[in-house]
């Protein structure tokens, strides 16, 4: 219950007045729906054996039967609870935070330190004979993943005088592969070092930090294939600092952009440090859900020194079986037991300074908790949330911006912003979306073979329609979080469903943000950010003043203006509203008329139009 219930509340409508019940929380708590004789649902508390408290109770209410008395209930609750705490109130602890107000949310793959455009492609085929192509292959074999036969095969057909896309592809895959492998040094392929890298040298190669080892293994690629690539202070930057700049140029004052992977940072701190000098907040996706032995280069955030951890630290069953990591790979960690683990993570990651001022932390505040029946360190969930509020709570007095997956409620105190509850991940069970390449609703795939944003974050595909109530439409959407939380949490979608994502909705989604404030969130990368430049660009100049005074008050209102709830109301404080048409046709209020598929922002008694014609 805890992943599908955002907040600790469930209401029975009734026709003159509604009953709440509020839980004191969601822990072991199990939901099941019924359809028959009508729908309906239960929920079954679990006194776990792991868990020494033996009670469990509910509050209940007596409300107006409306979504916003339903909604103010439960936040005075919480407020008498002292479970409540305002952007303001987190803001005097870390200014930063104020960046956030008004910013749109993007995700830049800037996947290879080594890009294309860095390459001099025509001088490759003669060069491809040095011991440094080889020495690559044999690193490939002994500590990548997949070998180096598909390497070695493109080697062969660029000797041979073919140099497509798959060979130019996997020789940059390879590059960024070994660039971040400790093992790359070796003094008789290396052998006339550049100053930089030979001051690493010096200090002894094995004594490096990670961002140290990166910058080593760059500066011994560029001394040693000169000619080769541009000066290697330009790897990477038409896909990540320029587009950072070109963000600032076109006016875009705020924005969150966070990286798949802390070494995009690392490899690239200049990228990073463009960010904040424009601005901008930037921080690095971590996860620390799972543990693998011998995870790839690729999964680093499963991947831990203490190689205890993976039977010492690692959840079990009631039948003492290891619960299994995300995919299928490895195992689930135990939030109590790596604690030690997380602050010598994120002391690594920031050893040589990375200005770095947001962090993502995957699945915390998602409301996966388990209890852990292990002998050795039996845990209950609620003293799993704990721990994960634990590691929060000590990243943000480091003084980073955090964010998590989903928005449930027992975080809400220790982020600033969600990514996940306003569109949550679809219907993750549904082969055609998940499995069925040949499928149009297959979302697409992880990983990417030529560097580009992955075709899970970027390919634009509709949705079935027996799923458009369930998370699109705007008819069964009722904002109760935004009704709680407005003032405390910035919440959005889920990095698999942007805001440019499914086909045919782009325009209704983009009503629907500034309905719920909302911010846009999409995928960027040197193609992607060309494609939505422009409306990007103009929709930030209407964003970000309309979530900047939106943040400033509750939201204090909540409408359906006609019968097919498809014309919708919003007002935060006394002096903004939002009504948006989702309809096909033009609607009359007492504020002006109101064309189909549009909004309109009253700011005290100013007005603005979102027209979503151009958008699918």
């Amino acid at each position: 219950m805890n992943e599908y219930f955002s907040m600790k509340f469930f209401t029975l409508n009734k026709e003159k007045f509604a009953v709440s019940y509020i839980m004191p929380d969601t822990f072991n708590n199990d939901i099941l729906f019924h359809t028959d004789p009508a729908i309906q649902f239960s929920i079954n508390h679990t006194f776990s054996s792991v868990n020494k408290e033996k009670d469990y109770n509910y509050r209940i209410f007596i409300t107006d039967n409306n979504p916003v008395a339903i909604a103010k209930n439960y936040q005075n609750y919480i407020k008498d609870q002292h479970q409540f705490t305002t952007l303001a109130e987190k803001e005097k602890k870390n200014p930063e935070i104020k960046k956030l107000y008004g910013a749109p949310h993007a995700y830049l793959w800037n996947s290879r330190v080594l890009t294309s455009d860095d390459m001099h492609w025509n001088k490759l085929q003669t060069s491809i004979d040095d011991p440094l192509f080889e020495w690559m292959a044999d690193l490939l074999d002994k500590y990548g993943e997949d070998g180096s036969a598909e390497y070695k095969k493109a080697l062969a057909n660029i000797k041979n005088g073919e140099m497509y896309s798959y060979e130019k592809n996997m020789i940059l895959n390879s590059f960024q592969y070994i660039l971040q492998m400790p093992q790359l040094y070796n003094p008789t392929i290396f052998k006339n070092p550049d100053a930089t890298a030979k001051k690493y040298i010096d200090k002894g190669v094995t004594k490096l930090n990670e961002q140290e080892r990166y910058d080593l293994n760059k500066h011994l690629i560029s001394a040693h294939i000169n000619g080769l690539t541009t000066p290697v202070d330009e790897w990477g930057q038409s896909n990540s600092t320029q587009i950072i700049q070109e963000m600032e140029q076109a006016g875009i004052k705020k924005a969150w952009i966070g990286l798949p992977n802390w070494v995009n940072g690392l490899m690239n701190p200049t990228s990073v440090d463009t960010a904040a000098k424009a601005g901008y907040l930037m921080g690095p996706y971590d996860s620390y859900q799972s543990i693998q032995q011998n995870a790839s280069i690729d999964w680093n955030t499963a991947s831990f020194p203490n190689p205890k951890l993976y039977e010492d630290a690692t959840v079990e069953n009631e039948q003492g079986e290891k619960l299994t990591g995300f995919l299928g790979k490895g195992r689930k960690l135990n939030p109590t037991l790596v604690f030690d683990a997380v602050k010598a993570r994120v002391d690594g990651i920031l050893a040589e300074g990375i200005v770095f001022n947001s962090w993502f932390m995957d699945v915390d505040a998602a409301g996966e908790l388990h209890d852990d029946f292990a002998k050795a360190h039996p845990t209950t969930q609620k003293e799993d949330a704990v721990a994960r509020m634990k590691r929060l709570d000590y990243l943000n007095k480091k003084g980073f911006v955090i964010g998590s997956e989903g928005g449930n409620d027992y975080a809400a105190s220790n982020i600033a912003f969600a990514h996940g509850l306003e569109t949550p991940v679809i219907k993750w069970d549904d082969p055609d979306m998940r499995e069925n390449e040949d499928s149009p609703y297959f979302i697409g795939k992880y990983a990417s073979m030529d560097g580009s944003i992955p075709t899970r974050y970027s390919k634009i595909v509709p949705i079935k329609e027996e799923y458009k109530p369930i998370y699109t439409s705007p008819v069964y959407s009722i904002p109760l979080f935004k009704l709680v939380y407005n003032r405390s949490v910035i919440t959005t979608h889920h990095w698999e469903w942007d805001s440019y994502k499914i086909k045919g909705q782009t325009g209704e989604r983009r009503l629907k943000e500034y309905l719920y404030n909302t911010p846009p969130l999409f995928h960027l990368d040197e193609a992607n950010w060309k494609l939505h430049q422009v409306d990007i660009t103009a929709n930030m100049k209407k964003w970000t003043p309309f979530q900047q005074e939106a943040l400033r008050h509750e939201m204090t209102n909540f409408q359906t203006l006609d019968a097919n709830r498809l014309v919708q109301k919003t007002e935060f404080g006394p002096g903004l509203q939002v009504i948006a048409n989702f309809s096909n046709k033009d609607f009359k209020s007492n504020t002006g008329n109101i064309q189909a598929h549009t909004a309109l922002i009253i700011n005290n008694g100013k007005k603005t139009t979102i027209s979503t014609n151009n958008l699918d």
